[in-house]
């Protein structure tokens, strides 16, 4: 088990030696320095281009297929690191020494154990659900469990606590709150809102703390426990409770097979929840930021990134992968299989990327995982014989031309069809390590705050006039 665990790290470091070897090492340096507000950028429709924010978190080159954490390259972090550490990085900007990840591994042992929010979760028909739906839903759930800001400022029993408290309801009046920070606002974010101080609530529940910190650990080790939670229930069983001598990564294969992963299972989920952790300004991202710039909470504006990665554009596109592929293995061949495609103009599923240019650097490290494990899997083996084909196929027509290559959708369905993972799982899967990421760039913006307010160019009439509605 050392040989292949020592393969894995050698698989993966082989695979940033070929991407280093195919790309320059110079970062672009108009997006790579302090901005000076206000900045002119080039937009495109759905702001494609625009400059929100300054970001320490991570940074992707497109155009040389470069994907860094906090100044750590992508394929250093998955050669040698942990999916634990690397959230600590990511919330933390620096990776922990033996202490600081001792204390956070039982901080996130003891938030992933989520009985009430599964309570409540199971009282809705989650079998019918679908499953990115029921996620949002328990996300939802564990604020109901965590926090206060939902308390009613009109009810009288509530009104009467909270004065017998001291607190003042003034502060949970939304038009209460400084709303921004500099260039325009104060000179601090300011958060208002207060907990009733006589309810009983879990230690760091206070979204509107110093850092907000406590709740990033909670949705880290939450989430996934209800990923794992949900796919049970829709498969009519019970929910198993977390293993406190368990990973991140191992306990969620363990809550949802019931059955403990092998190193290697669990070294190849932590790589996969790595790749997920973080990717730039994205659709889900930029969602939670948006929430979040209200001065709303992380659980609501983690539960809007998951609402935006349910899309197939964004996080649904690994299912579709895979559809792909088993239709794929089933036709003539693969080349005429990927003719007909561009011929009827379809899309295959799994190339190209809204920002790569070149190869998208998880897929180069799942691609041979997926070779790895797909050895001792019959169909896994034949799923990845069929990609590797289709990958042929593509890259020779379109991958000099037109710059498309695999993305990470293309190789992490067979990784997951291959460690047990339900395919109607998959966007889940991509949430539950993505929450590291959605986390951490939330609290940074949070820092310097400043409310999204894009304007929209008003191209329709003036000037008409209203008709009653007999005369129209």
């Amino acid at each position: 088990m050392e040989m292949t665990l020592r393969s894995i790290a050698d698989l993966v470091a082989g695979a940033g030696i070929r991407a280093a070897r195919e790309t320059g090492n110079e970062p672009e340096p108009a997006l790579t320095q302090p901005a000076d507000w206000p900045i002119q950028c080039t937009v495109g429709p759905g702001l494609e281009g625009a400059i929100a924010c300054e970001s320490r978190v991570g940074y992707v080159n497109g155009s040389k297929g470069w994907l860094v954490y906090r100044g750590y390259d992508i394929f250093e972090l998955c050669a040698r690191a942990d999916y634990d550490e690397v959230c600590w990085l990511l919330l933390h900007g620096v990776l922990p020494n033996r202490r600081e990840l001792a204390g956070f591994r039982q901080k996130i042992a003891a938030y992933r154990h989520v009985p009430g929010t599964l309570r409540l979760l199971m009282g809705f028909p989650v079998e019918k659900m679908a499953p990115m739906a029921a996620l949002r839903l328990g996300t939802n759930l564990m604020r109901q469990e965590f926090t206060f800001c939902d308390i009613d400022p009109d009810d009288g029993e509530n009104r009467r606590n909270a004065e017998e408290a001291g607190t003042d309801w003034v502060s949970l009046d939304d038009d209460s709150i400084a709303m921004e920070t500099p260039p325009l606002g104060g000179a601090r974010a300011v958060y208002e809102f207060s907990p009733v101080a006589s309810s009983p609530r879990m230690p760091g529940s206070d979204l509107q703390s110093a850092d907000g910190l406590e709740a990033c650990y909670h949705l880290i080790a939450g989430i996934p426990t209800m990923a794992a939670a949900i796919s049970r229930i829709r498969r009519g069983l019970m929910p198993i409770d977390p293993d406190p001598q368990l990973s991140l990564s191992a306990n969620f294969l363990y809550m949802l097979t019931g059955r403990r992963p092998t190193e290697l299972e669990t070294r190849i989920m932590d790589i996969c929840f790595i790749l997920h952790a973080d990717h730039g300004m994205n659709a889900s991202t930029f969602a939670c930021l948006v929430v979040a710039s209200t001065l709303s909470d992380l659980y609501f504006s983690i539960g809007a990134g998951i609402g935006a990665l349910n899309g197939p554009l964004h996080g649904g596109a690994n299912e579709q992968v895979l559809y792909m592929l088993e239709d794929a293995r089933q036709s003539v061949n693969v080349s005429q299989f990927v003719h007909d495609k561009l011929q009827k103009k379809e899309k295959v599923v799994g190339f190209g990327h809204r920002v790569y240019r070149a190869y998208d650097p998880r897929a180069r490290v799942l691609a041979p995982l997926a070779r790895l494990l797909s050895q001792n899997h019959a169909e896994g083996q034949s799923l990845f014989a069929t990609a590797e084909q289709l990958e042929v196929e593509m890259v020779s027509r379109l991958g000099e031309t037109k710059k498309i290559f695999p993305n990470v959708d293309f190789y992490s369905g067979i990784v997951y069809r291959c460690l047990g993972i339900p395919t109607d799982l998959f966007t889940c899967v991509f949430a539950a390590s993505r929450v590291a990421g959605w986390t951490a760039r939330t609290l940074e913006y949070l820092a310097n705050n400043r409310i999204f307010r894009p304007r929209a160019l008003y191209i329709g009439d003036f000037g008409r006039t209203y008709v009653p509605v007999d005369e129209r």
